[in-house]
């Protein structure tokens, strides 16, 4: 098993939203999969876990952890929001889904369709240890608008496996402790705290203490990022 994912036991609790219907997580994977027309063995490959293990997240037997999901997201030319879109049923089923540009002086904001998100039904994905819910009722094209809740020993990716990708993070802490490692620096972060940083710059969040901690994050132009080269 790859350090940071688990698998779900037989019958065990599936990936599900907040209103109790089951997110088809896998199902959008593959689908977007086939659509770029590759081979599972192909996107273990890129991402550097068993194909057994790919298929097993396809059909739900397995939870990744957010670094593999990310990496697979990645692989797929899709983004994480667009993903629980359309496993939540949103979205055109079949499409492959897009990366989409950063507002530029030429371009306009798409529209906002449904201001309100209440405080249920919320679309959730459950991952290994950690629980992402989108606070924007639709698919916003540029930010991931989150409630995650870390569970206590949980982690985005394995020590030796930072994350990186585009975009900046800004996170604000509710309740418990995490830890967020950015380069060689780990912070600390406690009820009230905030921290932002640069997604380009390989980093880890952790919960070693005995506490969830829930936090309110965001992911800003992390599909968009158009920086020169030389900045991510």
């Amino acid at each position: 098993m790859v350090q940071g994912e688990t698998r779900n036991a037989a019958g065990g609790v599936p990936n599900g939203l907040a209103d109790g219907r089951t997110v088809q997580l896998g199902s959008a994977l593959r689908a977007a999969r086939e659509a770029r027309g590759l081979s599972l063995r192909e996107v273990a490959r890129r991402v550097g876990v068993s194909p057994s293990f790919v298929s097993q997240v396809e059909t739900g037997k397995a939870n990744p952890s957010v670094g593999t999901l990310y990496s697979l997201v990645g692989v797929l030319g899709t983004s994480l929001d667009e993903l629980i879109g359309e496993a939540s049923g949103n979205e055109t089923q079949g499409a492959v889904p897009s990366t989409s540009a950063p507002v530029t002086a030429s371009g306009g904001w798409p529209p906002v369709e449904t201001p309100l998100q209440g405080a249920t039904g919320r679309k959730r994905l459950q991952m290994s240890g950690v629980v992402w819910e989108r606070l924007t009722h639709d698919h916003d094209p540029y930010v991931d608008f989150l409630h995650v809740v870390y569970a206590p020993g949980s982690a985005s990716c394995a020590p030796e496996e930072l994350m990186r990708h585009g975009g900046r993070e800004y996170g604000h802490v509710l309740s418990g402790r995490i830890e967020v490692q950015i380069g060689f620096e780990t912070y600390g972060v406690g009820p009230g705290d905030s921290i932002h940083f640069d997604s380009s710059t390989p980093h880890r969040l952790s919960n070693p203490y005995d506490d969830p901690c829930t936090a309110i994050w965001f992911v800003i132009a992390r599909s968009g990022d158009d920086r020169p080269s030389g900045y991510a």
